[in-house]
């Protein structure tokens, strides 16, 4: 079966920056299962495997606007210290949920911590970055009705007719 709209595609990858520093991998455990068509992964790397078929490996570059989009400079900004209520030590590094413009949940994290505030970026980690996958599917099968329904797929979800 090839890769197309509604397939759970189970894959291993390894994801790796312009450095060749691995940022992610799934190779020392299972493969990374999702529904393709779901947006469960990066469009950039979901285009690319479209048509492949288990047992197919490819080298995949996705650039910035097809994974986590640009870095916005507005996005990085000094919050007074008030803001992380009881927090007690911030360091940079720490990484915590945020409520969007549109009350959607977003991350932060800290950048700096300066006497008149904490410098925090609301960017992806990612964002920005060209990324670089190395692929190999594992399997891929027809999703099940519930995995279509809910958007994401189950484990041990079994291949409808």
């Amino acid at each position: 079966m090839k890769i197309a709209d509604n397939c759970v595609v189970s894959m291993h990858y390894t994801l790796t920056n312009e450095e060749g520093q691995v940022i992610d991998s799934s190779r020392q455990g299972d493969p990374l299962p999702y529904l393709h068509g779901g947006n469960n992964i990066v469009p950039g790397l979901e285009k690319e495997l479209a048509g492949m078929a288990a047992g197919e490996t490819a080298q995949v570059k996705v650039q910035p606007d097809e994974a986590y989009g640009p870095v916005f400079p507005e996005a990085i900004q000094t919050i007074p210290r008030e803001a992380f209520g009881e927090i007690e030590e911030i360091q940079p590094g720490m990484q915590f949920q945020a409520q969007g413009p549109e009350g959607q949940v977003q991350v932060i994290t800290v950048k700096d911590v300066q006497e008149d505030g904490i410098l925090v970026d609301g960017n992806h980690p990612l964002a920005g970055q060209v990324l670089n996958f190395d692929i190999e599917i594992v399997d891929v099968r027809e999703a099940s009705d519930e995995e279509k329904a809910h958007g994401h797929p189950h484990p041990g979800g079994s291949c409808e007719s």
